[in-house]
């Protein structure tokens, strides 16, 4: 028995979902858990396909992408999930996927407009997409600076990252988060979805409209507001 069972299970769930849910291929993609109070996060070990991942292979690192517990190297991705984790202070999940439709979006380095109800159901703004990492940043230490690229990706855009729990990083792919690993997995799914209907609108209309603000306001509220009436 270890004291981090508990957010190695969570972490096994949440990596499990995504090939499931069909968001990654082999071995692309992770998610990963947090116990904020023992101070550590729970994430899938490097280049491990989903086939041959268990709990007991889930690696346990400290907010500075130590290995605390574990055999096998943690993620290549750790040090980005380090970094939100440390000025995210209330998400308790990271994932991570090369989704097709919203890695597609980020290639494009575009933001997704907020066409329908069903981005509105999730958020009031366009899916943000971060700048393209500078070359300095690229041969620094990569993955740590990709968590800086998000972050100052919302704060360029006046975004709290509470509001909005996904972002597509330029060039690269999308990441998302939540209060727990399984929301977090749930948001990539989400995205992916958003992704490819706005994909689908631009293709049918080049030209389409974004989503009124009565509209926007009126979805996201059912759902997120003081007075929301969704669900029982």
């Amino acid at each position: 028995m270890s004291k981090y069972d508990e957010i190695k299970g969570l972490a096994y769930k949440a990596n499990m979902q995504l090939p499931e849910l069909g968001l990654v291929l082999f071995t692309f993609g992770n998610a990963s858990a947090v116990d904020r109070k023992e101070g550590v996060f729970a994430i899938k070990p490097s280049g491990v396909p989903y086939v041959e991942l268990s709990a007991d292979k889930i690696v346990i690192v400290d907010f500075d992408g130590e290995t605390v517990e574990g055999n096998l190297r943690p993620s290549s991705d750790t040090l980005t999930h380090a970094v939100l984790y440390k000025h995210f202070e209330n998400i308790g999940g990271i994932a991570h996927t090369h989704s097709c439709y919203a890695t597609a979006w980020a290639q494009s380095l575009r933001d997704i407009p907020i066409y329908g109800t069903t981005h509105a159901d999730h958020t009031t703004s366009d899916i943000p997409c971060a700048a393209p990492m500078n070359d300095e940043m690229i041969q620094g230490d990569y993955e740590y600076q990709t968590g800086f690229q998000i972050i100052n990706a919302l704060k360029e855009k006046n975004i709290s990252y509470e509001e909005m729990e996904m972002i597509l990083v330029g060039n690269h792919a999308p990441f998302t988060w939540g209060k727990t690993a399984d929301k977090a997995v749930y948001n990539s799914a989400v995205l992916e979805s958003i992704a490819k209907m706005a994909f689908i609108t631009e293709s049918i209309k080049a030209d389409a409209l974004r989503l009124k603000d009565s509209l926007i306001k009126k979805h996201y509220e059912r759902k997120h507001g003081k007075d929301s009436y969704y669900g029982q």
